[in-house]
């Protein structure tokens, strides 16, 4: 059987290990995931009708 290479000793992109780019890009997504909430607070969702209408003129803007 051949021997598999430590995945925490692989090395990625920009010579970190894999070990360490996972948390690198967990941390991203952390900050993207804080920053979209905090940045759409006004922002309110669309109700059933508005959603309906926006598929409806979307779905028919493509004839013509």
């Amino acid at each position: 059987m051949a021997d598999k290479p430590d995945p925490a000793e692989a090395k990625g992109p920009g010579g970190l290990s894999m070990r360490q780019l996972h948390e690198l890009v967990k941390k991203s997504h952390q900050r993207d995931q804080a920053a979209g909430r905090t940045q759409n607070k006004l922002a309110q969702r669309q109700n059933r009708w508005q959603r309906l209408v926006r598929y409806v003129w979307d779905k028919n803007r493509g004839r013509g």
